[in-house]
């Protein structure tokens, strides 16, 4: 059942990825890595931010244990009312929240990019687009909490297939803003910031529906401060910084790369890239993990909860080492197929690909951050996971403005400095908290990952040492100016090359077996 889970929501997941590789394709074709792509990425970031802390399961760190403690232990009416009064909060506070950002963002822009204001355009440009795109933060706060209440009645279908929606509606306003002929131009960055407050208005409406037909008929009363409230903020701030951290670290890169032209875009397309994997898995296991420990946990069963975490750490690493080997060695020909095109040229592809070797060192550590931290947030402690976040935010920005400054004074491209610092704080991050939880009793290896880990590592050094061997073989056929039928056919082959060699190790060796891949489809 929990592979089965995951097998859901990372599903849904890929299709939003997949989906949303379709929209930035079509973006970088339409704005390359210029003014208006830097303005339009600084706007989205933000409340890309929200949807990523609030949607993805950071918010939920706090919600979903008192959501199911009440479900549990009170009934139905009982869970319904206090989702209600967080709702209400929740609404009004950031309503007034968002009014006074919108007012403010022409001085909070110098915060957000300092490197912009040197070029009125693009500032000014930046600051209309957050503008625009900034109310899509109240509509996936309110998706947070709707996606709550779903994942612990058992239901994650639409939690996970909300995110589809964002990207269904940016492509189709990045092509009609190429239709009317603004490619490059500020109009294709108005249309698509319009586009993200439609596109949180119909998830909105997509989950509210969901939870009706889920039999909770949810109304919004006037906020107070009651003590389940009060219970929320005490645990969902420090809950929302901790699950959030590595976006939060990806804004402090955003902030430091607008001191390099090009290198905001250069950083969201390689960020766009390495979030399929930890999108697909980490998320899958945050969004399932939790509601599964938090009943175990209530219910005192420890030796099955212990086992739930072994297999999602067993799950996450047989997907993410691969991945990230196979980003590192690959990056080249990932970013030259999926986005050099139209105004993204040659240059833009080489500087984006070191980018992803950067950020592929770190992949895996943000995933094991997912399966670590549902641990202490099922037991109700958010501040652990907040003070190692506070480490990592440390880490992360010490390690970005040194290794920026060091790799310019070098030679070298700035921007990549962000990329590792960023991986290296998530190792650091995800080592923090395994030691803690091992310390307590509360995680240890059990024999079959002890058994399993080793083998993934083996598994994946010997498919990187394939794709290694395959690359100046492969080279003509996804160079920039073959045709792109051809170029998208080599780098599938490649894909398939790689996935055959791990897949057969891993399999043959037993890690993975047809049971648990059909497990994992539900026969």
């Amino acid at each position: 059942m929990l592979y089965r889970a995951f097998a859901t929501v990372g599903g849904l997941t890929m299709v939003s990825r997949i989906l949303g590789f379709v929209r930035d394709i079509l973006i970088a074709a339409a704005l390359g890595s210029g003014i208006v792509a830097d303005a339009f990425f600084v706007a989205f970031r933000f409340p890309n931010l929200f949807r990523r802390l609030f949607g993805e399961g950071a918010f939920n760190a706090a919600f979903v244990p008192l959501f199911a403690k009440r479900l549990e232990g009170e009934g139905e009416g009982a869970a319904r009312h206090f989702a209600e009064e967080a709702m209400s909060v929740l609404f009004f506070t950031l309503l007034g929240l968002s009014a006074i950002v919108m007012l403010a963002m022409p001085w909070l822009m110098v915060i957000l990019a300092p490197g912009f204001s040197e070029i009125p355009a693009k500032y000014d440009l930046a600051v209309l687009l957050s503008q625009l795109a900034f109310p899509y933060l109240l509509c996936m706060s309110l998706v947070a909490l709707l996606s709550g209440v779903l994942n612990s009645l058992g239901r994650f279908w639409a939690a996970a297939a909300a995110p589809i929606l964002l990207n269904i509606v940016l492509i189709t306003s990045i092509s009609l803003a190429i239709w009317f002929g603004y490619s490059q131009r500020f109009g294709a960055g108005i249309i698509l910031s319009i586009g993200v407050t439609v596109a949180g208005i119909a998830q909105l409406l997509m989950l509210w529906i969901a939870v009706r037909r889920a039999g909770l008929h949810f109304r919004l009363r006037w906020p107070r401060m009651t003590p389940g409230v009060k219970r929320l903020i005490a645990l969902g701030i420090p809950g929302v910084i901790a699950g959030g951290i590595t976006q939060i670290n990806i804004v402090v890169g955003t902030i430091i790369a607008s001191l390099q032209a090009g290198a905001v875009s250069y950083l969201y397309y390689a960020d766009r890239l390495y979030q399929l994997p930890l999108g697909i898995v980490g998320v899958a296991i945050g969004v399932v993990l939790l509601p599964e420990l938090s009943r175990k946990l209530r219910a005192g069963e420890h030796a099955v909860a212990m086992n739930s975490q072994n297999r999602s750490l067993e799950f996450a690493l047989l997907l993410t080492i691969p991945a990230a080997v196979a980003l590192a060695i690959a990056a080249d020909p990932i970013v030259s197929v999926l986005f050099e095109r139209g105004a993204f040229t040659a240059d833009d592809s080489k500087a984006t690909a070191l980018a992803l070797m950067a950020f592929s060192i770190g992949l895996p550590g943000f995933v094991l951050i997912k399966v670590f931290q549902p641990a202490f947030f099922a037991r109700e402690d958010t501040q652990t996971p907040m003070r190692y976040a506070g480490v990592n935010m440390i880490i992360n920005v010490a390690g970005s403005l040194g290794l920026f400054y060091l790799f310019q004074s070098w030679g070298y491209p700035p921007h990549v400095g962000i990329a590792l610092a960023t991986s290296i704080a998530g190792w650091a991050n995800a080592l923090l908290l395994w030691v803690s939880l091992a310390r307590r009793g509360d995680f240890k290896f059990d024999a079959r990952l002890a058994r399993n880990l080793p083998i993934i590592v083996l598994a994946s050094a010997a498919m990187g040492a394939t794709l290694w061997f395959a690359l100046p073989w492969i080279s003509p056929f996804v160079a920039s100016g073959t045709q792109l039928p051809i170029r998208f056919a080599a780098l599938g082959a490649l894909v398939a090359v790689g996935c055959a060699i791990f897949f057969s190790l891993v399999m043959a060796t037993g890690v993975l077996s047809i049971r648990q891949l059909a497990g994992l489809t539900g026969r």
